[in-house]
């Protein structure tokens, strides 16, 4: 005879975060972190805000001879790193771990050279998480578009970025069908 595990209901799957950006469970923490992480710390990307809620976060883009391109503008490569994570954690983390959050698609419009250096600012609406919540707890599956504009310091607007992320309730602890039915 073979022993059987007892039939129980599965431990509850949360959205996988490595142990690194575990670590930085604060927004002082996380921002810190970030500034420390190679992509931006080599790349003269610097988090110079995130709020206790996770709600607002400040990025900006120094202008410097490693982030321009061959006529002298800022690198539109660098332009889109600076604005790629945030939305995804800003809302991964107003949900908490019982939903999953990832980028589903993104696109960048270049409206300005940009001479100067520049920030972007993202502003999560607290309504539009809760739609978010809304929406997956009824068991859809969202797709939501999130826009940020990169400014220079002369107050031109250089680009405008859009993310889409996906977002849905993780796998629930209902007890999984067994082999035996």
């Amino acid at each position: 005879m073979t022993s059987q595990p007892a039939a129980g209901p599965a431990p509850r799957r949360h959205q996988r975060v490595g142990r690194i950006k575990a670590a930085f469970d604060s927004a002082t923490g996380l921002r810190r972190g970030m500034n420390l992480w190679p992509p931006f710390l080599l790349t003269g990307i610097h988090i110079e805000e995130v709020a206790d809620d996770f709600r607002h976060v400040r990025v900006r883009l120094r202008r410097s001879p490693l982030t321009t391109n061959y006529v002298g503008t800022q690198f539109g490569g660098s332009l889109f790193a600076m604005t790629d994570p945030f939305w995804m954690v800003m809302v991964m983390r107003n949900l908490g771990p019982s939903y999953v959050v990832w980028d589903k698609a993104a696109e960048i419009e270049f409206v300005a050279p940009g001479r100067t250096a520049v920030t972007a600012d993202f502003s999560l609406d607290p309504g539009v998480v809760a739609e978010v919540r809304a929406a997956a707890d009824a068991g859809e599956r969202v797709l939501r578009w999130f826009e940020t504009e990169v400014v220079g310091t002369d107050g031109v607007v250089v680009a405008r970025v859009r993310k889409q992320l996906y977002v849905r309730r993780a796998p629930s602890d209902a007890p999984r069908p067994t082999a035996d039915g």
